[in-house]
């Protein structure tokens, strides 16, 4: 997995989180960083680029209007991801990893929860949906239920009716959930899911270490 952008240098990640961001479809790792600024400290993100080529942009699977996709692509875009993963968590520097992922993004996201669901701390799903995928399902539900944010806007034209109905009875069937929708927000990430993000992560995933020191600043 090449082309990431990290939110810290290498010398400043040890003994923090790693939060992977995954980008939606038709874009690419630049609209996942511009949420770097909204993470709290104590946190690494590391913004990944699809493989998967959509003109100019990227995404992580081929994708029909009708959000229908490829099993068999849908794990292979896992595949790669989990390599890049291993490598990274294997320089033993984090504490932990959660993932955040933005429209077919948090269908990676999620793919990469079922597929190791004591693999991660926390998840955020932003305006997207989860993949069907028959085989993990005769799995499910998941054993631990991982804290899980999903935001929204429940006008959002992008992400069917359908699509919403089955990730609301996945993600209440699976996870730890936590939901929030954003009247008029669209399908982007505004300023209110923003602040809530950092909210759900600071509760959930930022190191002890780094609570401890906002405690006494504030």
């Amino acid at each position: 997995m090449q082309n990431v952008l990290w939110s810290a240098p290498a010398e400043a990640r040890p003994g923090t989180h790693l939060l992977v961001m995954l980008h939606g479809y038709g874009t690419d790792e630049h609209s996942m960083a511009r949420l770097f600024p909204s993470i709290p400290a104590g946190i690494t993100s590391a913004a990944l680029r699809g493989t998967f080529p959509v003109g100019d942009s990227h995404g992580w699977f081929l994708l029909d209007p009708y959000l229908q996709s490829d099993t068999g692509a849908v794990l292979e875009a896992a595949a790669g991801i989990f390599t890049w993963l291993d490598r990274v968590r294997a320089e033993g520097a984090f504490t932990g990893v959660s993932l955040l992922g933005f429209s077919q993004g948090m269908a990676m996201a999620t793919t990469l929860l079922r597929l190791r669901p004591q693999g991660f701390d926390a998840v955020v799903g932003l305006s997207g949906f989860v993949a069907e995928n028959e085989l993990l399902a005769m799995a499910e539900p998941l054993p631990k239920p991982v804290p899980y944010f999903w935001g929204r806007d429940r006008d959002d034209w992008v992400i069917n009716e359908d699509a919403i109905d089955a990730t609301r009875n996945w993600l209440a069937e699976n996870t730890a959930l936590t939901a929030r929708t954003y009247p008029g927000m669209g399908h982007t990430v505004g300023a209110d899911e923003a602040r809530d993000i950092g909210i759900f992560l600071r509760r959930y995933v930022v190191p002890k270490d780094y609570s401890d020191k906002e405690n006494k600043e504030g």
